[in-house]
């Protein structure tokens, strides 16, 4: 039921859950500011619900009324399928060659219109079913679906190719653009620098990307003073952090916590 305007709180919740951690954040629904974000570290051997109660119990802000809530599942179990190629009624069938799939596992999809693109993923079931018990009802969708169709936004009338990394503390998504066409998503687990450009290179090299040409940008946890960045740098000419200078004027967050939490707050 939608809510008359004396109802209305006009800001809007949004979580983003993953095995090593959990973030949330409140925006002001009519300024876009962000009024309040926090993130949390947690153990992947640890309950991930139970570090949710933590969260809950040490933030009565999630107790307070939101025009809107969003959960973002932070996963590297899912799939691009363009529309022309996609069927609803068989979403196990697309991922089961990119994931291990079990009988039991339920799935989900994301649609991004603007591009005829389906993100199929495995969503945290369990962590559905636990904010369920906080809120009535919510939205949820994979984090890639946001960072594939920003990196496709920004490619706009770029007829070129470009690179886009979103850099986490045990993985990497990679994208791979040309003025709003979508030419590779795919996610690389790292432990080591070695690992982490070992990876890069490939891509680069398999898709015959000339280093010396092709630009890559990067967004999450990293800055031109990380080793991850350096060593990037060192192989790729053009290689730089995302400019999100605007974003700070319109969201009223630092530099680095955008980057950081670049899909949170496009949520």
């Amino acid at each position: 039921m939608e809510l008359d305007i004396t109802q209305k709180s006009y800001k809007k919740l949004s979580f983003e859950v993953a095995p090593t951690g959990v973030s949330f954040c409140v925006f002001d629904l009519i300024s876009q500011h962000v009024l309040h974000y926090k993130h949390y570290d947690i153990d992947p051997n640890n309950v991930l619900e139970e570090a949710l109660w933590k969260v809950f119990v040490e933030n009565p802000i999630l107790a307070e009324r939101y025009d809107e809530i969003v959960v973002l599942h932070n996963s590297n179990l899912n799939t691009f399928v363009p529309t022309s190629l996609f069927d609803p009624n068989h979403l196990g069938s697309y991922i089961q060659y990119d994931s291990k799939v079990f009988e039991t596992d339920y799935f989900a999809y994301d649609y991004l219109d603007t591009y005829e693109l389906n993100n199929v993923f495995i969503p945290y079931t369990p962590i559905n079913n636990y904010l369920l018990d906080h809120y009535d009802s919510f939205d949820y969708k994979n984090c890639n679906s946001i960072f594939v169709k920003k990196a496709l936004d920004y490619s706009k009338n770029k007829d070129f190719k470009q690179v886009w990394v979103h850099f986490q503390k045990d993985r990497f998504e990679i994208v791979v653009t040309k003025n709003q066409q979508l030419l590779l998503f795919n996610t690389f687990l790292y432990q080591t620098l070695e690992d982490f450009i070992y990876f890069l290179l490939f891509t680069y090299e398999q898709l015959q990307l000339n280093p010396e040409v092709v630009p890559i940008q990067f967004i999450g946890a990293i800055s031109e003073d990380n080793d991850y960045f350096k060593m990037a740098y060192r192989y790729i000419r053009n290689c730089t952090i995302l400019d999100v200078t605007a974003l700070q004027n319109t969201l009223q967050v630092n530099k680095k916590a955008i980057l950081r939490h670049f899909i949170l707050f496009h949520s």
